[in-house]
């Protein structure tokens, strides 16, 4: 007894090695936009751009691949971001009225961003509440270093009032006497001139001389003037060599017509433009190529809401620079994603010139901010992955690496009649408009219809064929072409109730296919269309290059198309009659809400229009619409896409038809000595149905129909939705993908020995023997917690030393928690918690990859990335040190610098190195 205790812990600790050996759980790097900025800052000596948002999260970002994140442990917005002169330091304040200083600290010579200290200001920010000085002057609006001289401080009251105050002598030097509400000040690089901006729309001009008070400024200006205006919320000058400087600033648009767009207006001798963002500005700076003692704009680089734009200064036109990072996912919304591995390099190339021809309108000029070293490894391989979005675009990123990079943008609304108006387009001011309006950014969140909106995506990388599915039972193939081409798309219309009585649909139309030859661009073209009717959203899609089909399912049933002949070969309605909630269509309160949404975004479009020809300034309506319509939008955004919506559901018995899965697979169906192609369905009621093929051999395929017939029907005794279906071969492997073989990317499936079928449902893993169908072995997840399975993968996994590869099948749960499962004796190899239980739309979102990573949605426009893998692991690593002359000299000794490291921005500007002196409030008082 005692001996066999023993081995049979040897034998423990030799399966636990073996699985820290595979996996490994970790959360890697987090792609695309943060979520709701509130903070821009810069360190021009670092070349670091960090940002602050709501949630307390902290990002920097310096070359492509060099990225950061911390997180306060307040839940507090950061509302400011200061870079320590030449150092890697950086201060932030939060409006919780704390302060955080951050380090980037080299550890084995990779650097880690650490919070190294906190303080928290006692009261209020600015001046203390007890003196009465307060109510005149109220707060400090701004506070600014003199360029030349930083122990000069021009502090700004918000009443106008501004106070030039020596640190040495603790005493004012000059007082500015401005009346307008301030904004924002500017002390420009010789030191002397500071410009003021105001709640009116105006700037002002003063000269520091050292004549105590100046009365008035030396110049005022209303750059948009005659109406009344909206404040100018931040003013910036650069000189430039070129002649005249550069003069940038934020709002100041008139009130009444444009008090709704979010502009910053760029002014460079004649040439004026008024940048027009599609959501609200948080800061801007620019960026100065120096050489010797003074620089030349190079660039201007906005944080808005929902994303960031960097705009080239120095080229005709000032085009947009495209960002290797920070990319607003959420362009249109994101409604779901597809992961592709180890991309040959043909396709690779091929999407590659695809996507530059769409870029050409993009600078030329190469990124600007380019600090710390990219440590990381190449990618050891080329991957993809493809977003389906609201809009009816698929766009594909090159996921390689640390920088999620858009690669190519594939647009589907061209092969339908939408509703789109023509006179929507407002996007380019016309000649001679005032104010000379652009439209840039690319964030675009409003569908001219949701049932454009993609809902299924699958990619098969060896033929180059491409099928999306969407939300109003449409379903595209299509095939990569360099050439742009005319053609027509001619819609096969499937009735999935296939002569069932007594159901009538209530949901959406189907959309209206174009009857005229439509010019589609270089890249992925349709061309075959599948109508399902009734056009409910298709809920699952596979694809088969090798045998050149398609099959596809909805809430109503299945079917499957030839692509090569363009003809439909069968129909399975899976409708109960009790599945009369499948005729509803989806949600149709998210779609009523849509469509006012966007019919009253149209007519705000066209009032804006109407508006402005008959010059009328009913501002008050305006506000009252645009306020309904932020409301709306509001409530909208919460709304998460149909297919989530569908999952949450998918327990409630009126869904049993509802096809959760489709899969393709050379296995026995019918005897055990011969193998044929088959095509398996399961639903959300745990029936699993599978169909034997014919299909026609090479030289006959165009011309012999393929047929099916139905072989077997599995019903799952606890019925719970059927999420994955799997055929692993005689050693226990899963089958290849097609085509994967013949492109010598695996070794052929193991025809001897017998196949077996794995269903996974929602509540367990179920091994049935091929061809009997008989069980084999099963494994619950645990019910205890309610647990259910909300993806399904299988992925392969190696240690880092052993060239060997092992398949498991990966899932995510409704509670958020990732477990690895072993194929093919299914048993529970590790767990980890990933997702908060309450964040449905994070885990309805997730993709696994085919080698043991995968990508969920954390927010609306970031994926966070983790891998399960020891061997692949793609992650920040990277470092960051201070300049070299700092390095040298001793840290603490007080540094002479020509002008402030980091944005300078005066909003409420933060002393880093002195805090205002307790002095200063007193002196308020003499003011009152």
């Amino acid at each position: 007894g005692t001996m066999k205790r023993f081995r049979r812990h040897g034998h423990e600790s030799q399966r636990d090695k073996h699985k820290q050996d595979l996996y490994q759980f970790n959360k890697t790097v987090e792609h695309g936009f943060p979520h709701q900025p509130s903070a821009l800052g810069f360190s021009p000596s670092l070349q670091l751009l960090a940002i602050g948002t709501r949630l307390g999260a902290i990002k920097l970002y310096g070359t492509p691949g060099v990225e950061f994140m911390g997180l306060h442990d307040e839940n507090a917005a950061v509302t400011q971001v200061h870079f320590l002169p030449k150092q890697v330091e950086m201060v932030t304040l939060l409006d919780d009225n704390s302060l955080h200083m951050w380090t980037l600290r080299a550890h084995n010579g990779i650097s880690e961003l650490l919070e190294i200290g906190r303080f928290t200001l006692s009261g209020p920010p600015g001046i203390p509440e007890d003196y009465v000085g307060r109510r005149n002057l109220e707060c400090v609006e701004a506070l600014h270093e003199n360029p030349l001289n930083p122990r000069q401080v021009l502090i700004g009251y918000s009443r106008g009032l501004m106070v030039l105050w020596d640190l040495d002598r603790q005493r004012p030097i000059q007082h500015f006497l401005g009346t307008q509400q301030l904004e924002s000040v500017w002390w420009m690089e010789d030191g002397v001139n500071i410009l003021s901006s105001h709640s009116d729309g105006s700037y002002c001009q003063w000269t520091v001389t050292g004549e105590d008070p100046q009365t008035e400024p030396e110049n005022q200006e209303m750059p948009y003037g005659a109406f009344p205006c909206k404040a100018i919320s931040k003013i910036i000058q650069v000189p430039s060599k070129q002649g005249p400087p550069f003069l940038i600033f934020s709002g100041g648009m008139p009130r009444a017509s444009y008090g709704d767009r979010h502009c910053i207006s760029v002014i460079h001798s004649k040439t004026h433009e008024a940048l027009d963002f599609t959501s609200r500005i948080i800061d801007f700076f620019e960026r100065c190529f120096k050489k010797h003692s003074f620089g030349e704009p190079s660039a201007l680089v906005v944080l808005v809401e929902e994303e960031l734009v960097v705009v080239d200064l120095q080229s005709e036109g000032w085009p947009v620079i495209q960002t290797p990072y920070l990319v607003p996912l959420h362009c249109s919304a994101i409604t779901c994603s597809h992961h592709v591995s180890s991309i040959p390099l043909k396709l690779w190339e091929r999407v590659q010139a695809a996507g530059a021809l769409q870029n050409t309108h993009y600078s030329r000029k190469p990124w600007p901010i380019i600090g710390g070293q990219n440590l990381a490894p190449d990618p050891p391989q080329r991957d993809l992955l493809l977003t389906g979005h609201e809009d009816g675009t698929v766009r594909f990123w090159d996921a390689s690496g640390v920088c999620l990079y858009p690669m190519y943008k594939l647009s589907t609304a061209g092969v339908f009649l939408t509703d789109a108006d023509p006179n929507d387009n407002m996007n380019q001011g016309s000649e001679g408009e005032w104010p000379p309006f652009r439209k840039v950014g690319c964030f675009d969140p409003y569908s001219d219809d949701p049932r454009l909106g993609i809902q299924k995506i699958h990619l098969c990388k060896y033929s180059g064929y491409l099928t999306v599915a969407g939300t109003a039972g449409q379903i595209l193939i299509m095939e990569l072409n360099d050439e742009a081409a005319e053609q027509m798309v001619e819609a096969t219309v499937v009735d999935l109730l296939h002569g069932q009585e007594g159901f009538r649909w209530k949901g959406q139309a189907r959309l209206d296919v174009r009857e005229e030859p439509v010019l589609f661009p270089p890249g992925f073209q349709p061309f075959a269309l599948v109508q399902c009717q009734p056009p409910a959203v298709v809920t699952a899609i596979a694809l088969h290059s090798e045998w050149k089909l398609v099959a596809f399912g909805t809430s109503h049933g299945f079917g499957f198309y030839d692509y090569h002949q363009k003809n439909n070969i069968m129909v399975k309605c899976t409708l109960n009659p009790s599945d009369q909630m499948a005729m509803e269509g989806p949600l149709s309160r998210v779609k009523s809400i849509k469509k006012s949404l966007r019919q009253s975004f149209r007519r705000i479009r066209r009032s804006r229009v109407s508006m402005r020809k008959h010059h009328t300034t009913n501002a008050a309506k305006l506000q009252e619409i645009n306020a309904r319509l932020e409301a709306e939008a509001l409530q909208e955004m919460e709304l998460a896409p149909v297919q989530r919506k569908i999952e949450a559901r998918s327990s409630d018995d009126s869904f049993t038809g509802l096809v959760r899965t489709l899969y393709f697979a050379d296995t026995f169906v019918s005897d055990s000595s011969h193998s044929t192609p088959s095509l398996w369905a399961g639903t959300n009621g745990g029936a699993v149905f599978a169909y034997v093929l014919r299909v026609p051999s090479l030289e006959r395929r165009a011309e012999d129909p393929v047929v099916a017939h139905a072989a077997k029907e599995i019903q799952l005794m606890h019925r719970a939705p059927v999420v994955g279906l799997v055929v692993l071969d005689g050693k226990g492997a899963p089958l290849p993908e097609p085509l994967e073989v013949a492109h010598d990317l695996s070794r052929s499936p193991e025809m001897h020995g017998s196949h077996h079928l794995l269903v996974v449902s929602e509540e367990q893993f179920k091994l049935f023997t091929l061809p009997k169908v008989s069980s084999k072995s099963k494994l619950k997840l645990t019910a205890v917690d309610g647990s259910r399975v909300r993806r399904v993968g299988v992925a392969w996994f190696g240690s880092r030393t052993d060239e060997q590869l092992e398949s498991s099948l990966v899932v995510l749960t409704n509670q958020g928690e990732l477990h690895v499962i072993s194929l093919p004796s299914i048993k529970m190899m590790v767990h980890y918690p990933c997702i908060r239980r309450e964040d449905v739309s994070g885990i309805a979102s997730c993709v696994f990859t085919k080698y043991g990573q995968g990508f969920y949605l954390m927010s609306p426009s970031e994926f966070e990335r983790f891998s399960l893998s020891t061997r692949w692991v793609v992650e920040p690593r990277c470092l960051v040190e201070a300049p070299l002359q700092m390095r040298l000299k001793n840290p603490s000794s007080p540094v002479h610098r020509d002008q402030p490291d980091g944005v300078p921005t005066e909003h409420r500007y933060l002393q880093t190195q002195s805090v205002i002196d307790e002095t200063m409030p007193h002196y308020n008082l003499k003011f009152c």
